[in-house]
């Protein structure tokens, strides 16, 4: 079994990059015979990189690559008639301002604290952390924190938290994931964490960057190719500035993962507040389905208390499901009676029966041992 080192990965990332710039070139010189050639050796590098490391994330990136260079291969050769030329990556600040646009929420959030339904340990360290230095950052001279983790099961609330955040001090919001940092042109990754932040510095007013799933950039990998590391390194240096030299910066990135224990030490220590956002409890279940089911028909006999009780271990987001089906049950029944064709029809009420069958055949998508192992790693990171 032949073992590549993150620095081959690197070099072979490096010449896949090299390969598709010529290629671009001779494409733009009209030297089809020399793009061709220079295209293929971009697409067998690749595919060299994706069978050395199977499991890698950005093997979605890499197989992207190798479409756009063959649908490419085919139009030169008189296959195809569509224009696909790849462009060649620029470092001018248009196409940084095109690629810091399309992370921007053009709409900054419009949730409101009261929509956050329990998770009040959460709401309370983010004020202290980020609402409250906003509006009297005077009363802070020991500076304050600029990195927020949140993590927890899945459909909890992590993204409308930050969200809620954002309205609260009228933030822009940069929302951005895995796939967003990692460019379309290998070896740009790094480069866009730092347009993000520069950006970021220059915004007029409080900046919220969100980074969803975060593990799966800075988590910590048996198998490492030279653009994560990168990007990696470019982002802690980034998250060291905003701590360092930017006390009066109103940057803040809010973080959130769904595996806390993948991440590596060194970035876990950039975030000075690490925040469980667990399920919700019986009074915040109440709360969900009340939320929920504001807009349904329900009849006389639904309870929501014994509804809360019977959902111990449900996320929000199961939640929402169980309430959705329930409504599906009686618009299925009103279709397959054929009253449905009749403008006026409506389905009848949601009965408690109607919950419980869904109930039933809807199980939580959080099992206690996994809610265990967040509070395990709660226990030896937490940082409220």
């Amino acid at each position: 079994m032949i073992f590549v080192t993150t620095l081959a990965a690197s070099e072979l990332e490096k010449v896949a990059i090299r390969y598709a710039n010529e290629g671009v070139q001779a494409d733009r010189a009209g030297a089809r015979g020399r793009a061709i050639a220079c295209y293929q050796q971009a697409i067998e590098t690749l595919n060299t990189l994706i069978n050395l490391y199977p499991n890698y994330e950005l093997n979605k990136v890499y197989i992207q690559r190798i479409a756009m260079y063959q649908a490419r291969i085919k139009a030169l050769k008189g296959e195809v008639v569509e224009d696909t030329a790849p462009q060649l990556p620029s470092d001018g600040q248009s196409q940084a301002k095109a690629k810091y646009e399309e992370l921007v929420v053009k709409e900054k959030p419009n949730v409101k604290w009261e929509e956050v339904i329990g998770l009040e340990d959460a709401k309370r360290a983010i004020k202290e952390s980020i609402v409250y230095p906003t509006k009297r950052p005077d009363l802070f001279p020991l500076g304050w924190p600029r990195g927020i983790l949140m993590f927890g099961p899945p459909g909890c609330g992590k993204t409308l938290l930050a969200a809620a955040t954002a309205s609260e001090i009228d933030a822009t919001f940069i929302n951005i994931d895995a796939a967003a940092i990692m460019s379309r042109w290998l070896g740009e990754a790094e480069k866009n964490v730092a347009r993000v932040f520069a950006q970021a510095r220059s915004t007029k007013g409080p900046v919220i960057i969100f980074i969803d799933e975060v593990d799966a950039l800075f988590g910590t990998h048996s198998n490492e190719v030279g653009g994560e590391v990168r990007v990696r390194n470019q982002f802690l240096q980034e998250m060291d500035g905003l701590s360092e030299k930017g006390r009066s910066s109103l940057v803040y990135v809010i973080a959130a993962t769904n595996k806390p224990w993948q991440l590596d030490a060194p970035f876990i220590r950039r975030f000075q507040k690490r925040i469980l956002v667990p399920l919700p409890d019986f009074e915040a279940r109440v709360k969900t389905f009340a939320l929920y089911t504001r807009n349904l028909r329900l009849a006389s006999d639904v309870s929501l208390e014994e509804l809360a009780r019977m959902t111990e271990w449900y996320s929000p987001s199961d939640i929402r499901d169980v309430c959705q089906s329930a409504q599906l049950i009686v618009v299925r029944e009103l279709f397959e009676s054929g009253a449905a064709l009749k403008p006026d029809s409506k389905p009848r009420e949601i009965t408690m029966e109607d919950f419980k069958r869904v109930i039933q055949t809807r199980k939580p998508s959080v099992s206690p041992d996994m809610f265990k192992s967040y509070v395990i790693w709660y226990e030896n990171f937490k940082a409220l």
